[in-house]
């Protein structure tokens, strides 16, 4: 048995949402951090700050908490996008666009000192568009792998 995949017209759409757009947020993010990095001094090689030693170690760390929280996640999201793409190109790249959106604004509530902690990651609306863009990748892949093996 042999497997043909016809990529649909719109896939370069999937392929852009799925490498250069995360690549691009990620320095966005990235540059939050070093931002942040330069503000509360902490230098590096010190990934998160230790408290008692950096005096603003809670307001760095909810930075950079933001920011990696974005790569806990994103390499199924990349592969989930690629995948569904191959079924639902546009459906796929609006999912990744939502995924990156989401944690760009996820960051900016995690980081809001004025926020308590639990609530703050979801204290800009648009930071929800995260976990909608994961599940809408998760579903779109999953259809697609249906139709395709039931082709």
């Amino acid at each position: 048995m042999v497997l043909t995949l016809e990529v649909p017209d719109a896939y370069p759409w999937t392929l852009l949402s799925a490498t250069a757009l995360p690549f691009v947020t990620s320095l966005v993010l990235g540059g939050s951090v070093m931002t942040a990095r330069k503000m509360f001094n902490v230098p590096y090689p010190n990934l998160y700050a230790t408290p008692g030693v950096h005096e603003k170690a809670d307001e760095f760390n909810r930075v950079q908490r933001g920011h990696q929280s974005m790569f806990e996640s994103l390499q199924s999201v990349i592969a989930m996008t690629l995948v569904g793409g191959l079924k639902y190109p546009k459906v796929a790249a609006a999912c990744s666009v939502a995924y990156c959106v989401g944690s760009y604004y996820f960051l900016k509530g995690y980081a809001d000192v004025a926020a308590d902690v639990k609530g703050a990651r979801y204290s800009k609306p648009l930071a929800a568009l995260k976990p909608l863009g994961m599940m809408g990748s998760l579903i779109t892949c999953i259809t697609a792998c249906v139709v395709m093996v039931a082709y």
